[in-house]
């Protein structure tokens, strides 16, 4: 599985499909050149701080659940069942303490260029793929102004492009 590990959005299509990848957002390649996705663990249903890096093989031998899934204060599951990828499986409804991990973000899928696209998950695939695209030849504006919708990565995604001004 490529999720969390390459971007499906900004991957390209044609000629160029397997030559050129955008890593995902939290996405980070290990000492062995494997790319590895972060999870957040799951005990007895409780949704803990403990962050764990894992490699695609790793991934079919547990249930994830979604980023998205209600937590209360305490960071247990608010409902009985939860959505996860069991295996191979996408997107089916798991009992919580079957769950041994979660996602940590929703934005996790997608690479930067991507997550700064506002309402990506409405969009046609064939936009989105524009979008990035259209961002990737982006210049910078000789004043510039705060954008008039944002995803809320556009700071993050500022600062770590290296042009930007810390004080």
């Amino acid at each position: 599985s490529h999720f969390g590990r390459m971007c499906p959005i900004e991957s390209p299509e044609g000629p160029n499909i397997g030559l050129i990848g955008s890593l995902a957002t939290f996405g980070r390649i290990n000492p062995f050149g494997f790319i590895e996705t972060p999870y957040r663990k799951v005990v007895n249903g409780h949704v803990t701080d403990e962050v764990e890096y894992m490699t695609a093989d790793r991934d079919a031998e547990h249930v994830i659940a979604q980023a998205n899934q209600e937590l209360d204060d305490n960071g247990n599951f608010v409902k009985k069942q939860a959505l996860a990828r069991v295996g191979e499986e996408e997107a089916v409804d798991v009992p919580v303490s079957s769950v041994d991990y979660m996602d940590v973000s929703p934005r996790q899928m997608v690479s930067v260029g991507a997550s700064l696209i506002p309402f990506l998950e409405h969009d046609e695939g064939h936009r989105a793929l524009m979008g990035t695209n259209m961002q990737r030849q982006a210049v910078p504006l000789i004043e510039s102004e705060r954008p008039l919708v944002g995803t809320g990565a556009e700071w993050r995604a500022a600062v770590d492009s290296g042009d930007v001004i810390l004080a």
